[in-house]
């Protein structure tokens, strides 16, 4: 097999812009120079590694397996080039994505702590959905994940392949404004309707509180008036009194403690979460193999949030 380095980094180049025109004026070829090169890549590996039928084109099952080996092979390329050249990549950034309320609410105190045992970790944080977020892991365009943990998902990630720390247990908690007695607003034990805030279908969050519900006659009370993706949206909107919803009590705790928000139910209303980190084992950043080792000797306690 002859591959040519400058191959496989138009192939990483395609996989990021999923054009070829915007791929050859980055690679600074004209775009049926690149074509030949793609091309010659996939003659070389001996599979077809790019979807042309679609607009924006994809990458093939091959083509996806190939792009983790030839991220990996660049990445590696450049790192030992800037070894050579005296460069340092000891304050190399570590590119993370998250669910958007762990990134907003969850992420900060909880990477404050772990530097406070490891050290300085310089971060680039990108907030997604968790679906996005999967999806920008399993392509290699990320370090590190921060994400729920859904054992009932179906399709899991392989966890020789995608191996994680559990770093924190939380539990959402369904929550109102108080009244003029300080009793809940909206009250999942009382016997009316209830403005029911919530998440949208595709919600990893959502998903929790549905399952909750599924075979609960509380299903009937509750009347959508609102949903969003994004937990802050649901906790800003029982703020203004607009109804009840379940949010992460990471996302509360202020509110709770000054009983600007309040349970609208008791403790058997809340919903379990698992956080997790996850990394792909088939890239090799230095930064990142370094924070895994220095993660795997601290105590289980201090890494959860």
């Amino acid at each position: 097999m002859n591959l040519e380095t400058k191959w496989m980094e138009d192939f990483v180049a395609l996989a990021n812009t999923r054009s070829f025109s915007a791929s050859a004026r980055q690679r600074h070829v004209t775009q049926p120079a690149f074509s030949r090169r793609i091309r010659a890549l996939e003659h070389a590996v001996g599979a077809t590694l790019v979807d042309r039928s679609t607009t924006p084109i994809g990458l093939t099952s091959e083509g996806q397996l190939f792009l983790l080996t030839a991220r990996h092979l660049v990445e590696q390329l450049n790192e030992s080039l800037g070894h050579l050249r005296g460069l340092s990549i000891a304050n190399e950034a570590l590119d993370i994505v998250a669910a958007h309320s762990l990134a907003l609410s969850f992420f900060p105190p909880w990477i404050s702590r772990l530097q406070k045992g490891l050290g300085e970790l310089p971060t680039r944080l990108m907030a997604m959905n968790v679906g996005e977020a999967i999806h920008v892991l399993r392509e290699g365009n990320c370090d590190l994940m921060l994400a729920y943990y859904d054992p009932f998902a179906t399709m899991q990630l392989d966890q020789a392949v995608f191996p994680s720390f559990s770093i924190g247990e939380v539990k959402m908690l369904p929550v109102t404004l108080p009244d003029s007695r300080g009793a809940p607003r909206h009250s999942l034990s009382g016997d009316g309707p209830i403005p029911f805030l919530t998440y949208t279908q595709g919600a990893f969050l959502g998903r929790s509180v549905r399952m909750l519900l599924k075979n609960d006659p509380l299903r009937l009370r509750l009347r959508t008036v609102y949903e969003t993706a994004i937990a802050e949206g649901l906790k800003g909107m029982v703020m203004q009194g607009f109804g009840m919803a379940w949010i992460p009590d990471f996302c509360i705790r202020e509110e709770l403690r000054d009983g600007a928000l309040i349970r609208a139910g008791d403790e058997t209303w809340d919903i379990p979460l698992e956080i997790r980190l996850y990394r792909c084992s088939l890239v090799h950043k230095p930064g990142v193999e370094k924070l895994w080792r220095q993660m795997m000797e601290l105590p289980r306690d201090f890494l959860q949030a």
